[in-house]
């Protein structure tokens, strides 16, 4: 099943084209965005949105509305509420709040703060079972009484479709962009009522996509072969599917995030997308390259106290040469690859016992249904920070006691310099380490523990945090937070304290999880079924030279895809740390490809704008290629080198030597070949499997 190579919005050559101020004449047009999680995280699509508000701000000012469900807390905590600015959107609001709907409306406190219409669903509920009927007179979609997020959806999707043909009337040129079958309901009403405006519809996943890989189906292998109708009735999602089916098909744009969803959609929804819009992130670029490694080494630290004070009485292992792998995310076992994970956890441990001193700690950040910490993990922190108090303690009196001797002129005997209650003590707190358990593999105690699939595999495997194991597992079933009493991080600052984050998924639209790491200088393995996984399989000739490791997982048994997984850990626990610290820094240089500024240039609603109303824009021109621009110490092409791993010194470096940037920089420049440039595709030519699109 090959992936052609479709028009993306990611074609750059090197330096974006500028845009001309008078190319898009957004005065005259207004854009609307919407989705289920305006000020409301749910899942990814909160990420997405946020980040790209600023950058849509700045180019659309206040021309630009994000529309989603009204929820109190999230308005009293995330919004500061103020008058529209528009007169048109002010008596589009009052025609629905005199009708009896409650809308609100404000300014979102995030980057760029973008104007937010919220809709009161509980104030227009009265309303359902006549917009059901409407529903089914136009489109024969029926919804259950029982399906509360379907009621929901179609509720706001009403109360949109009813702001929109209010707006229409004042101001004719509107835009609206719909996220996921949430807010399909909005597009499908709006078509069907033929309110002129332009749609977009954005799929972030496919709903049956996502259920058939829950249930361990061969998904990808049997796209073409599956009866659509009967698997969506079979899982009671099936009102559901064609919610979303009509607003794919209602929609004048319609679009996905990656090139592997864009296949899926056209066999789950009958419909080839237009475009590829890949998810992005806002980066934050730092003057010097130090500066973000200076972060890693700070969070670093915090992520080890937690590991003394959890391994505490089995700290027999050198912090210093031990590795912090983690995985996160929703917890979808297989999907998001922790059973393929566990398994290679277990032939790592082997690979280690047997030819590396190197310990790896992996964190598990999936949360699940718990009912408090429990209580070894608390334990554990509490005789650590005995310990740190015990120290400080003597350490003071130590201090004081050799200041006053070397004021007089003389070196004290150590062996008297300490009294016989200091040496208590430090017995008493010594003897405060001593456990006859395990460390727990869990931080918190399960409601589910015996089903639950990733203790379940852990027993399989063995891994129970012995003195023996070179890989030890902590499962934290909740999301970090800063204010947490065990792991008091958030989750950013925890991800730039780790050394490699692993994400083999097998269903992931785009995955976000491995764009955060890479934006942070942190190495990750993805997978050629993920988005993210083909995207920088396109635009990256070398993905692994920038510590992007990326697992077969389309044409590769599981079992080899097992072993390529293992081999990925393996090879980057017997890295120096001068070789991680060079690639950590390539990997932070990657950071570009992922940043809004670039992909969210050339949208698919500007060129519906440009095919409905404005047909005198002319666009920059599409390049056929990739040239990723000269970063400051990497060779403009990874595929010039010999190496799939950072170039090696011709000799071995020690762990305690410092990082010389202009050295490796020299180093580097020695490699840089002439910059490559992907050429275009003859006409009628696919992509092979395997091609990397270089």
């Amino acid at each position: 099943m090959p992936l052609s190579r479709s028009l993306s919005m990611t074609s750059l050559s090197g330096v974006l084209p500028a845009w001309e101020e008078d190319e898009l004449p957004v005065e005259d047009l207004l854009l609307f965005e919407v989705a289920w999680e305006v000020t409301n995280k749910v899942g990814g699509i909160y990420t997405v949105i946020q980040t790209k508000a600023k950058i849509t701000v700045d180019e659309w000012g206040e021309n630009y509305y994000m529309m989603g469900p009204y929820f109190e807390q999230n308005f009293k905590t995330q919004v500061e509420g103020c008058e529209p600015p528009n007169p048109a959107i002010r008596k589009a609001m009052d025609a629905l709040i005199h009708n009896g709907c409650q809308v609100h409306f404000g300014r979102w406190l995030i980057e760029g703060s973008p104007y937010v219409i919220l809709f009161d669903i509980g104030s227009a509920a009265w309303n359902l079972d006549r917009w059901k009927g409407d529903l089914w007179q136009t489109c024969s979609i029926g919804l259950p009484y029982h399906d509360r997020e379907a009621n929901d959806s179609l509720i706001l999707g009403s109360l949109i479709a009813w702001f929109f043909k209010e707006v229409s009337w004042c101001s004719p040129n509107v835009i609206g962009h719909f996220h996921e079958w949430q807010a399909g309901a909005g597009l499908i009403l709006s078509r069907s009522r033929k309110i002129p405006m332009a749609t977009v519809f954005t799929t972030h996943a496919t709903l049956l996509g996502r259920y058939l890989c829950a249930g361990n189906a061969d998904f990808y292998n049997n796209l073409d072969k599956f009866n659509i109708d009967k698997e969506a009735g079979e899982r009671q999602i099936y009102h559901r599917y064609c919610l979303e089916r009509a607003a794919v098909h209602c929609a004048h744009v319609f679009t996905t995030v990656s090139q592997i969803t864009a296949v899926e959609a056209n066999h789950m929804l009958h419909r080839k997308p237009d475009v590829v819009t890949p998810n992005g992130l806002n980066v934050k670029k730092f003057s010097a390259m130090h500066e973000f490694q200076n972060l890693h080494s700070t969070s670093k630290i915090r992520i080890q106290e937690f590991v003394r004070g959890h391994f505490y009485g089995h700290l027999d292992f050198n912090l210093e040469k031990t590795l912090f792998f983690f995985i996160a995310g929703r917890y979808e076992f297989s999907n998001k690859g922790a059973d393929i994970f566990l398994e290679s956890l277990s032939r790592l441990n082997y690979l280690l016992r047997v030819r590396n001193d190197v310990t790896v700690v992996v964190f598990f950040i999936m949360p699940a249904k718990t009912n408090n910490f429990n209580v070894e993990s608390l334990k554990g922190q509490a005789v650590r920070k005995q310990l740190w108090d015990t120290a400080h303690t003597v350490k003071e009196k130590f201090g004081k006691k050799l200041y006053d001797a070397l004021l007089t002129g003389t070196i004290p005997d150590m062996n008297s310099i300490l009294d016989r209650d200091d040496f208590t003590i430090m017995k008493r707190a010594i003897y405060a380490t001593q456990r006859h358990s395990l460390p727990p593999v869990t931080t918190h105690n399960m409601l589910d523990d015996s089903t639950d699939p990733i203790l379940s595999n852990v027993r399989r495997i063995g891994l129970f945090n012995s003195r023996n194991d070179r890989v030890k597992i902590i499962f934290h079933p909740e999301f970090l937070s800063s204010t947490s009493p065990l792991l008091p991080m958030d989750y950013e600052d925890f991800v730039r304290g780790c050394n490699l984050g692993v994400f083999p998924s097998y269903y992931e639209p785009w995955g976000y999880t491995p764009g955060e790491c890479t934006v942070m200088g942190i190495p990750s393995v993805t997978t050629n079924l993920s988005g993210f996984g083909c995207f920088m399989e396109e635009h990256v000739s070398d993905p692994a030279a920038y510590g992007i490791y990326i697992v077969d997982r389309r044409f590769r048994s599981p079992e080899e895809s097992c072993n390529q997984l293992t081999q990925f850990m393996f090879s980057f626990c017997q890295q120096s740390r001068r070789q991680r610290i060079i690639q950590r820094n390539r990997t932070e240089r990657l950071s570009d490809l992922l940043d809004w500024r670039y992909l969210g240039r050339v949208s698919a609603w500007e060129r519906e704008n440009h095919q409905r109303y404005t047909k005198s824009i002319t666009f920059p021109p599409q390049t056929e290629g990739f040239r990723y621009p000269r970063p400051y110490s990497v060779p403009p092409s990874p595929s010039a080198s010999l190496h799939s791993t950072p170039h090696h010194s011709d000799v071995e470096d020690d762990d305690d030597e410092s990082y010389d940037e202009d050295e490796e920089a020299e180093r580097d420049r020695l490699n840089i070949k002439a910059p490559f440039a992907l050429g275009a595709m003859p006409e009628g030519k696919k992509k092979q499997p395997g091609e990397s699109g270089n």
